[in-house]
């Protein structure tokens, strides 16, 4: 298979931006369906599709995700829709051997989550989270320095989604945007894979490892009621809306091997953007707000209580220790938003379907990651309780066999695959 015929399901401004500037461009895939349940999302798609390939190739349109799924030239799905769309599409069209790439948001229930690895392990249907942040340089940076023992044994990790969301959510109604519906009735980590992603990685998550426990404790709500009382054009009926969502969710995760994670959720406040990625083991850490690695054996007698001046030394790790999927990256062109990491999770599952190989994000990493969202809303209604995690591996993640080595795979560096 030299392209795979796909379809691109969610057209709004993430989908659209990922078909117009990435799929479109790229030589192993071929846009046969586009699909959203607005007409003039679907329309705009198609005219992009038929610009990209020439005149008289438009993909099929529909509003219908059945109508695509059902047809026989669709070999794979990028799930781009709304985050409460994610679960009913990906299951349909694992009924019918498409795989499936599906984009990141929390779960709604356990039994999503569930059904999820159920059809799966029934249909064998390949499936994809399509985490971005796993490809990010300095997370697989960081992946590579684990990997050769500089952080010692990895302690504590924290990461999180912190993003000054409010016109965004504000101004959902307008612009069609789901946010909005989800902070007036959730209050919950509801977007954990950034960074719990490359986290749980550099952790064995599901491979000697799993997720045992979490607490969750959200703060009130203030952030968007202030916003939409001082913007001149918002919906004055939101300055007043009592919004279930807290503005900073704190998430605490336990794991087996003792490790602890702890996420946060802050897109509600004045702040500039960070995932806040940290990773702190017995021999040192690093932290992405001050982009700096702490090692040990490099200390040479700085002043750990002044670590201003080593502020951004990460440039000199990474020329050192930069991941051979970016060493190969960066020498034949980024492609894809968000610093390339668009590109490196797009074409990773497209060609894992092309070539028939093991998806490095799985349904069972899916499965754990997006199980937090609903985890962490229960947490919160109890009064920040801690909650058990359901194992979806049913005890394989105890001695579960490594993905065989190939350039595409997370769980281990295949340094050879890239080699001339």
């Amino acid at each position: 298979m030299n392209q795979v015929r796909t379809a691109a399901i969610g057209l709004g401004a993430r989908g659209y931006s990922m078909l117009e500037a990435l799929l479109l461009h790229m030589d192993n895939v071929k846009i046969t369906a586009v699909c959203d349940l607005y007409e003039d999302r679907v329309t705009r798609a198609a005219d992009a599709t038929e610009r990209a390939y020439g005149e008289g190739n438009r993909p099929f349109t529909s509003t219908d995700y059945k109508e695509v799924l059902d047809r026989d030239d669709v070999d794979a799905v990028l799930i781009m829709s709304a985050w409460e769309s994610h679960f009913p599409i990906a299951l349909y069209a694992m009924e019918r051997g498409i795989a499936v790439g599906m984009e990141v948001g929390g779960a709604y229930s356990i039994d999503d989550c569930w059904q999820l690895v159920r059809t799966y392990e029934r249909t064998k249907t390949p499936f994809m989270l399509l985490e971005n942040c796993c490809y990010g340089e300095a997370e697989m940076a960081v992946m590579h320095m684990v990997s050769q023992g500089l952080f010692g044994e990895v302690v504590h990790c924290e990461g999180g989604y912190r993003h000054d969301l409010r016109d965004e959510i504000v101004f959902g109604k307008e612009n069609r945007h789901y946010r909005l519906r989800n902070y007036l009735t959730r209050n919950c980590e509801n977007y954990p894979t950034h960074e719990l992603g490359p986290i749980a990685q550099i952790l064995d998550i599901n491979r000697g490892n799993r997720f045992l426990s979490l607490v969750s404790v959200a703060s009130k709500s203030a952030g968007l009621n202030q916003f939409a009382a001082n913007h001149p054009n918002a919906n004055p009926e939101l300055a007043t809306a009592k919004f279930a969502q807290g503005d900073v969710v704190t998430t605490v995760i336990k794991c087996a091997r003792g490790e602890t994670i702890t996420l946060h959720l802050d897109t509600t406040l004045p702040r500039p953007y960070s995932r806040g990625f940290t990773v702190q083991g017995t021999k040192g850490m690093y932290q992405e707000d001050t982009r700096s690695f702490f090692i040990d054996s490099d200390m040479g007698g700085k002043d750990h209580w002044d670590w201003s001046p080593e502020w951004n030394n990460q440039v000199k790790y990474f020329e050192k220790y930069r991941h051979p999927v970016w060493v190969d990256y960066l020498a034949n062109g980024i492609r894809g938003g968000h610093g390339g990491m668009d590109g490196l999770v797009y074409n990773e599952f497209i060609e894992c379907v092309r070539l028939g190989k093991p998806c490095p994000i799985d349904v069972y990493d899916g499965a754990a990651w997006m199980a937090v969202t609903c985890l962490s809303e229960q947490s919160i209604a109890l009064g920040s309780m801690p909650v058990a995690f359901p194992d979806f591996t049913n005890g394989k993640w105890i001695r579960r066999e490594p993905a065989p080595r190939n350039r595409w795979n997370l769980d281990d560096i295949c340094e050879e695959c890239f080699e001339a």
